[in-house]
């Protein structure tokens, strides 16, 4: 069914992947504008916004590209003022960026440490921040997060990622203080729970990796950057309109699901 987002005005945040292949920002972004949204893709690389643009735009869709790293406020204010000044209103944040970094509480640095928390935690208020008071010029809109299962689940047998998991947790409040502090004023606030999909982010982990990961999923199976995608659709569409605060797993059924001993 396309059409699903005709008329909405979409920023996506760490929309290009940083190696090859389709990561959750990318597919997200492709899915947006295939549902008729006008796309603002923001990147701290150019080049890899303009080549995820021109793919869109072959495909018939709207996408402009914005560059810059939103963990800084004058950065992030003017993302949000670019997308209202290119296309006229804001209607959907989707907030995508993340990195990862090593480490439990002994061995972690505090440069990866506050890197990490940049990246996922201070982007996400940031920009949120400045896209809200746009979303409320427009009558409402839709804030989407992304996590991690590594927020939700102590993942015993991987190597240490305190900072990581922590942050990603620290969407989940955040999500719901968002939602708490909107829901009189038609802005929703959601957030994705990402499980064990296969996306540039963790290509380096080899095929032995990936199917110890598949493995651990319930349903035995590899999820893609689309499966993110698809479930960002709904979040950022009308179709939710009744939906805030909730984190969605998408996941085969790893938060939710467990073997019982036999």
């Amino acid at each position: 069914m396309a059409g699903r987002l005709q008329g909405k005005v979409a920023v996506v945040t760490g929309a290009a992947p940083r190696g090859e292949g389709v990561g959750n920002g990318m597919a997200t972004a492709i899915l947006f504008a295939r549902e008729g949204a006008k796309v603002v893709l923001v990147n701290r690389s150019a080049e890899r916004a303009e080549k995820l643009a021109k793919q869109i735009k072959d495909e018939g869709g709207e996408a402009s590209v914005f560059a810059g790293d939103v963990a800084k406020a004058d950065v992030a204010e003017a993302m949000a003022d670019f997308a209202v000044k290119t296309y006229g209103r804001l209607d959907i944040l989707h907030n995508n960026v993340g990195i990862g970094g090593p480490g439990t509480p002994e061995t972690v640095s505090l440069e990866t440490w506050h890197g990490v928390l940049e990246a996922n935690l201070t982007t996400t208020m940031l920009c949120t921040k400045f896209c809200l008071p746009r979303m409320k010029e427009g009558g409402g809109g839709s804030v989407i997060m992304v996590s991690s299962i590594a927020g939700a689940l102590g993942l015993m047998g991987s190597a240490g990622a305190v900072a990581y998991s922590t942050a990603k947790a620290g969407l989940h409040g955040f999500t719901m203080s968002v939602a708490a502090d909107y829901a009189t004023q038609n802005i929703r606030a959601n957030c994705i729970i990402v499980g064990s999909v296969n996306t540039p982010m963790v290509g380096h982990l080899g095929p032995e990796a990936r199917e110890r990961r598949k493995n651990m999923v319930p349903m035995k199976t590899e999820g893609t950057a689309w499966d993110i995608a698809h479930g960002a659709v709904y979040l950022a569409s009308d179709e939710s309109r009744w939906v805030t605060g909730i984190l969605l797993p998408i996941d085969g059924g790893l938060v939710a699901l467990r073997t019982w001993p036999r």
